[in-house]
């Protein structure tokens, strides 16, 4: 999959290239970050090759992002109306002023105002809401995010960093309220890190969100720089990555490597490859303080994993989950495949001790598929569609 083969990001129009481009360390503001120099050569070399993503934040490297984005294509609007450039509010630029950030209108409006004078454009493609603000009624949030879409101010919403419960709270007031929703969601989601997949992926997939992890390398911990035969001894990016070099880490760096050299690859790369190929990822966000970097993270839309080089990683790094347990369908013997929460039953009316068949039909696979059962007990009321009996289940199998 080249980087110019766009996807739709969730349940909407906005076209976007498989890997975004992470701009969270364009600027040397905090002493770490790309110069504006090399920031600018991975933007271009990033386009160059098709992609047309970018994302930041009104406070990443205290907001000198967005102005290295703005000065080198923002204002041109050439090359601006070319691109997706999302941005995100909820930092407070300001200490000391309450309504510096959060998502009250206040700090949405004046946030979104200074983004776009610092991206240099009249609109922002997409507006993240970066953290959720327990403060502020949902309600409020989202008025004023579609305020800014009717304004022509931006075209699109998403959210990052939000519990599932929250997310599905502001899409359904903003779907009943004739109100702008939230696209996509973008969460940490990595080999490494995948409590996710209890929640927030069903929920996006649920009600179309379009899901664009971010720290797909879990800080680097799977760059392939670090190993269990260096522990200890490769001198460390940044702090943070200390608690995830673990037994853990190095043995999913191992499977990693291995798969890496059936495909003449790299650890990096096939790790980025596992993140794109998961059920409702829309595009991944790469970040790359080097130029060689991007160029190695771009090579993993040429990376497809086979189901038996996705089987091992899955099951080495399978998260425990809390509860609810994961929905086992209608019979716990079946196989979860068998069952679709969008099945229904036709009506069956029996005699107790009669066999009978029940045709349950998935709108989403069109797949009808029979369940043989025995009724065991006599109807004990009537619940609309026909009495409430009790089954037992005899087999299964595709009608």
């Amino acid at each position: 999959m080249p980087l110019g083969h766009y996807v739709t990001l969730g349940r909407s129009g906005l076209r976007v290239s498989p890997l975004c481009l992470g701009a969270m360390t364009f600027g040397e503001d905090l002493g770490w970050g790309s110069s504006v120099e090399e920031s600018q050569q991975i933007m271009d070399r990033y386009i160059d090759l098709g992609g047309n993503f970018i994302d930041t934040a009104n406070f990443y490297t205290k907001s000198h992002s967005e102005k290295i984005i703005g000065d080198h294509v923002g204002r041109h609007p050439a090359r601006r109306d070319r691109l997706v450039i999302a941005t995100k509010f909820s930092g407070n630029l300001y200490p000391g002023d309450p309504n510096g950030g959060g998502s009250g209108r206040k700090s949405i409006v004046s946030a979104c105002e200074n983004s776009l004078r610092r991206l240099q454009t009249d609109y922002i493609d997409l507006y993240w809401l970066h953290n959720w603000d327990v403060h502020t009624p949902i309600e409020e949030t989202m008025a004023a995010l579609d305020d800014l879409v009717r304004a022509g101010k931006v075209r699109y919403l998403g959210v990052s960093d939000t519990p599932a419960w929250k997310i599905a709270e502001a899409n359904v007031t903003a779907r009943f309220r004739g109100w702008s929703a939230f696209i996509g969601l973008q969460i940490e989601y990595s080999l490494l890190e995948r409590t996710v997949e209890q929640e927030l992926l069903p929920m996006a997939r649920e009600l179309g969100l379009g899901v664009t992890p971010w720290s797909p390398l879990k800080g680097g911990a799977l760059s392939g720089k670090y190993t269990r035969a260096n522990a200890g001894e490769v001198k460390r990016d940044r702090q943070f990555i200390e608690s995830s070099l673990n037994e853990k880490t190095y043995a999913v760096v191992e499977e990693l490597d291995v798969i890496a050299k059936a495909h003449d690859s790299t650890v990096a790369r096939v790790a980025l490859a596992w993140v794109r190929a998961q059920p409702g990822v829309s595009s991944t966000i790469i970040g790359a303080r080097r130029l060689a970097q991007l160029e190695d993270n771009l090579k993993s839309v040429d990376v497809n994993l086979t189901s038996e080089e996705l089987g091992p990683l899955d099951a080495r790094t399978r998260p425990t989950l809390g509860f609810p347990p994961e929905p086992a369908g209608p019979f716990p013997s079946l196989p979860q495949r068998r069952y679709d929460r969008e099945r229904r039953p036709c009506p069956v009316h029996v005699r107790p001790g009669e066999g009978a068949q029940a045709l349950l039909t998935t709108r989403s696979l069109m797949t009808p598929t029979v369940f043989s059962a025995r009724c065991v007990s006599r109807p004990q009321r009537d619940v609309g569609n026909g009495p409430l009996l009790s089954w037992e289940l005899l087999g299964c199998g595709d009608a």
